[in-house]
């Protein structure tokens, strides 16, 4: 058969020669066959494993037949809520609706419910009682246990239990659902599928559970913050398949909720044959006359070439999800990839970007971890670079200098994320002087995040002057090279531990590097990261000590403000901010201000006059002039 999309309607399942499909995959993203989409890798890896798979994309879940396209499938459903969590998905930090979708066709909004993992389970629970049903992608993966809500403002059971899903397969998914497949497909019952690495599950009972951490029951959690964050940071330490715990959350009469230890992360062969899978790397024909998905554009002429992040930054979700273990594929699977793209008609001869969650990251953090996994409670950068660390970036120049001598490429950008300490741990300027010369144009975006040491250490982050010695390497190199170019920082406001003082000293520090950011990232608390834990409990769950959370939408705005502080419309909230720190020396005229005092505006009810009065006055000195006369 020719290589061509995964079917969306029964008559393209008929054109295959099925009388019926093994999984039905219901998604709250368009269907878009490309490698950076998780549902794609899925059905692509089901299908390469003998499995049938039908798509159902962006159902409309007011009507109970709209998940009947395929009938009755033979082993299960799969459901994926998108590429990203469906409330991150359609609301800002400060919970209004966005107004466009990049995941939908013409980038319409309201395509997929909110929450949508969990409404599109209870639609096929109303439909088929007893079909299995299997939860995956980030929404699942990130709320597999008891979370914090951000958007309801409270704790949620485990996703498990609202979406009425018999399992959870969490993490990347790839070797787990095989497993889980076969399992199936041999005639197990769903509920007796309970040992896979990767994958939760519920039970009335443990007795054949083994080797377990019990965590604070959910109405203890509810009943008690501090219970939290305790089960939070256990949680957090059992990420690594190597150490990891099976872990326990009771729910009453309901039973339990088991997590399995996470699946081991791919090998370079294992993540090749995933990447080598025959993707049609675009969107499904239908969403044509719509306008097509926008979300393409902006991972077409890109490349994953690595997997996991060993960075541990606290706001981050990476570690729950991807894992801290990095994965990565061989130049020859990456330079086949390239070469593919090329020959695409729309091509033009622009690599997007070579990376993954952090770009310069192509092998593991330190030799031992190939046998014994991460360390529990050490992380590899923060706060100084553990001695066990390796830093190279040979391999990641070696594959960007193969990319860039391809014939029909003009440049290979590298748009993912730069690990600014790791480059400064590496005393060999060649990684950067590479990425000066031809991997950027005119601009590096890095991410600093804050400038204040107290959040910094919060954030998992190195301190500032990590940050300042990077900027004057890159400055010296691009002088080196010839080239003007400039580093520009990515800078969050209201990260737990920011107060007022803090959000001042990083509008200090914007001012004096001459610089105005146009967007700023408001903290976001999304589902299982420290920093959500920190927010929601008041409470660092490395260390239980109380940290400060700025949570209150008046002063969220003051801190995003102070970050922007030029623009006219902020200067109210500036002012204030300044006032409520104590900081009215940068109200002024001087060279360190932050803004200068208005003028006395005509209206102002100081030196308002009504009409008559100046009538009165106009006549009065008409009067006088007559005198004179």
């Amino acid at each position: 058969m020719n290589k061509d999309f995964l079917p969306v309607t029964k008559e393209e399942m008929k054109k295959r020669g099925w009388e019926q499909v093994d999984f039905v995959y219901i998604i709250g993203d368009a269907y878009i066959d490309h490698s950076s989409f998780g549902p794609a890798i899925i059905s692509r890896v089901l299908e390469a494993h003998g499995y049938k798979v039908g798509i159902i994309a962006q159902p409309d879940w007011k009507k109970d037949d709209s998940i009947t396209v395929f009938g009755r499938p033979k082993l299960g459903f799969l459901i994926c809520g998108g590429n990203m969590d469906s409330m991150v998905n359609h609301y800002t930090v400060s919970k209004k609706r966005r107004q466009n979708d990049a995941y939908s066709p013409g980038g319409k909004m309201g395509l997929r419910p909110d929450y949508a993992t969990v409404v599109y389970g209870n639609l096929i629970r109303r439909t088929y009682k007893d079909v299995p049903v299997i939860i995956g992608g980030i929404e699942a993966s990130l709320r597999r246990l008891a979370h914090y809500d951000y958007w309801s403002d409270k704790l949620k059971h485990s996703i498990l239990i609202d979406s009425q899903a018999d399992m959870i397969v969490y993490g990347m998914g790839e070797k787990s659902i095989v497993e889980v497949a076969d399992a199936l497909n041999s005639g197990m019952d769903i509920k007796d599928i309970t040992y896979i690495r990767g994958t939760v599950y519920k039970t009335k009972s443990l007795d054949s559970v083994y080797d377990y951490i019990v965590l604070p029951s959910y109405d203890d959690l509810c009943n008690d913050k501090t219970e939290y964050a305790k089960s939070f940071y256990t949680q957090y330490i059992n990420t690594d398949a190597h150490s990891a715990k099976t872990l326990v959350e009771g729910y009453g009469n309901r039973g339990y909720v088991i997590q399995n230890p996470p699946s081991f992360p791919l090998t370079q062969m294992e993540m090749d044959d995933i990447y080598d899978l025959p993707y049609m790397n675009h969107y499904h024909p239908c969403y044509e006359e719509a306008g097509g998905i926008p979300a393409i554009s902006e991972v077409k002429f890109s490349i994953t070439s690595n997997r996991g992040c060993f960075g541990g930054c606290s706001f981050c979700a990476l570690t729950f999800h991807q894992g801290r273990m990095v994965q990565t594929r061989s130049h020859e699977s990456i330079i086949k990839e390239a070469e593919n793209m090329i020959k695409m008609p729309d091509f033009k001869g622009y690599i997007h970007d070579v990376g993954g969650p952090t770009a310069n990251f192509r092998h593991q953090s330190c030799d031992k971890q190939e046998k014994y996994g991460v360390c529990m409670n050490k992380q590899c950068l923060f706060p100084k670079p553990c001695s066990n660390l390796k830093v190279s970036h040979k391999d990641y120049i070696e594959l960007l200098k193969k990319l860039r001598s391809l014939p029909g490429v003009k440049k290979v950008f590298v748009r993912s994320g730069i690990r600014f300490d790791y480059v400064m741990a590496d005393a060999d300027d060649s990684f950067l002087e590479e990425l000066c010369r031809y991997h950027i144009s005119g601009q590096l975006r890095v991410a600093p995040e804050h400038i204040s040491d107290n959040v910094l250490s919060l954030m998992g982050k190195p301190e500032v002057n990590v940050y300042n010695g990077f900027i004057k390497r890159f400055e010296r190199i691009n002088h080196k090279t010839g080239n003007k170019q400039y580093a520009i920082p990515y800078l969050m406001s209201s990260h737990p531990g920011s107060t007022l003082k803090e959000a001042v000293e990083l509008a200090e520090y914007i001012r004096d590097i001459g610089y105005m950011p146009e967007q700023v990232q408001d903290f976001y608390p999304t589902p299982s990261t420290i920093s959500t834990c920190m927010y929601y409990t008041g409470l660092d769950p490395r260390t239980m000590k109380k940290v400060y959370v700025p949570s209150s939408p008046h002063e969220k705005a003051m801190q995003r403000a102070l970050i922007q502080y030029k623009r006219p419309e902020n200067y109210e909230l500036v002012k204030e901010a300044l006032i409520k720190a104590g900081r009215e020396d940068l109200i002024g005229f001087g060279e360190k201000c932050l803004i200068t005092p208005r003028k006395i505006k005509h209206d102002d009810k100081n030196v308002k006059r009504k009409k008559s009065d100046f009538h009165k006055i106009s006549r009065n000195a008409e009067k006088k002039k007559k005198g004179k006369r």
